[in-house]
């Protein structure tokens, strides 16, 4: 499942360029809104987010290590706490961004609604990800 994890990480990030690309040559180019693409992002999210969760409850990294003393370690605070809340929240950013989207009727402000909420996301996606601690990279 870790690996899969992984692998669906990359997906993610891959997705969420794409995106942001076209959204930005949507926006730039005063093209339509185009929901399809920002869906594609959101749903590479949302699976990375339901996989993520079975890793979570299931590794003796995640949820079990719950505890004071494990607060005091960096690499055991950053896999039970901190990695899986920034995540967390950087879901809720793209789910709040695509939903808000959908019901701006002017195309313009919906790549701009997109571009927002999906560039902060991948932002905070991209400061928490375990490479500094378990030398996660894209070539493992």
């Amino acid at each position: 499942m870790k690996h899969l994890h992984s692998t669906l990480a990359i997906i993610l990030l891959a997705a969420l360029i794409i995106v942001i690309v076209i959204t930005l040559a949507n926006y730039f180019g005063n093209k339509g809104y185009n929901r399809k693409i920002a869906l594609i992002g959101l749903i590479s999210a949302h699976l990375q987010l339901v996989i993520g969760l079975i890793v979570y409850f299931t590794s003796a990294l995640g949820f079990s290590s719950f505890s004071g003393s494990n607060m005091k370690v960096a690499s055991s605070r950053f896999y039970f706490l901190e990695h899986p809340l920034m995540m967390i929240i950087a879901i809720i950013l793209i789910t709040i961004g695509y939903s808000k989207s959908k019901k701006i009727a002017n195309p313009k402000k919906a790549n701009q609604t997109v571009l927002i909420f999906y560039i902060i996301a991948l932002i905070l996606i991209l400061s928490r990800i375990p490479y500094p601690i378990t030398g996660w990279s894209i070539f493992n």
